[in-house]
């Protein structure tokens, strides 16, 4: 449609009403301008709703909506996608910031790669590439897991997304702390990646995090377990003898982990994340001990 806007800018929110304002202000002075910003909230208990339905009243770009009930952080992403009418999606999260030339620098290289499927910022510099570039399937998962260039570890509000390719995975899973980094491994079997240079958004670490919330060891084992679960899936891009060496690779990280939380967190701990592992005890001393 010739009125569409060619980004929708979706805001999750909840209880953010010390946030929220700094938010949308950040969106609604950005260079760029054709977008749409779309606001859901996830019944917050506080005033976020009421702060950002003054947004609405005021610029004719801005829509909030809020949940009949509390859905959760990723099927909260999915109803606000649901929303969205342009090209792109972009998250920027209610307790999160875009620089004012962002959205621009964002826009300006996903449409440079018109081929792409997606798009991540907030890289380390690449000492061998100048950003921006595009990845293919195989390159991307060979710099995550080959290279160990962390490439997929990257929160919502560092991507931007096609839209039709969005929905054609249905959008995120929901699989609770994992699912921005799962969107990536699946996206990135099929899809190319561009990397875009970083200085666009800004991240805000407070203490009411969920990422905050659970035992680091804990989180730390689930991402471990992903990777293994993707290097072993049906359409891993790797080449045959590279997926088996990141495989193996995989298992010695998780033997390690469950010996690391034997150490610092006891038996009963060690042996809950054990059986979530599937590994035996004599694969993990094998995997931890043996390999080099």
């Amino acid at each position: 449609m010739k009125n569409s806007p060619l980004v929708s800018i979706l805001t999750v929110t909840y209880n953010h009403e010390n946030y929220i304002a700094e938010c949308i202000d950040s969106i609604l002075s950005s260079t760029y301008t054709n977008f749409e910003l779309i606001v859901v909230d996830d019944i917050s208990q506080d005033n976020t709703f009421e702060i950002a339905k003054k947004y609405e009243k005021v610029d004719p770009r801005v829509k909030v909506y809020q949940n009949n009930k509390n859905l959760g952080d990723y099927p909260n992403r999915n109803k606000a996608a649901n929303y969205a009418k342009g090209k792109y999606i972009k998250y920027v999260d209610g307790d999160d910031l875009i620089y004012p030339h962002g959205l621009e620098v964002l826009i300006f290289h996903m449409e440079k790669f018109p081929n792409a499927g997606y798009g991540l910022c907030s890289l380390d510099q690449d000492d061998d590439l100048v950003y921006p570039y595009i990845l293919p399937p195989q390159q991307a998962y060979e710099r995550h897991f080959i290279k160990n260039k962390w490439l997929f570890h990257k929160a919502p509000t560092s991507s931007i997304i096609n839209r039709n390719y969005f929905n054609e995975l249905k959008g995120f899973t929901g699989r609770a702390l994992l699912g921005d980094y799962q969107m990536w491994l699946i996206l990135s079997q099929q899809k190319n990646v561009v990397l875009i240079p970083g200085g666009v958004v800004w991240h805000r670490t407070h203490i009411n995090q969920l990422s905050n919330q659970a035992k680091q060891y804990q989180n730390s084992f689930k991402y471990l377990l992903l990777e293994l679960e993707y290097l072993n899936h049906s359409k891993c891009p790797l080449k045959e003898i590279n997926k088996l060496l990141c495989i193996k690779y995989s298992r010695i990280k998780i033997a390690r982990s469950i010996l690391r939380c034997l150490i610092d967190n006891g038996l009963n701990s060690a042996l809950e994340i054990q059986k979530i592992s599937n590994m035996s005890k004599i694969d993990i001393i094998k995997y931890a001990l043996i390999y080099k």
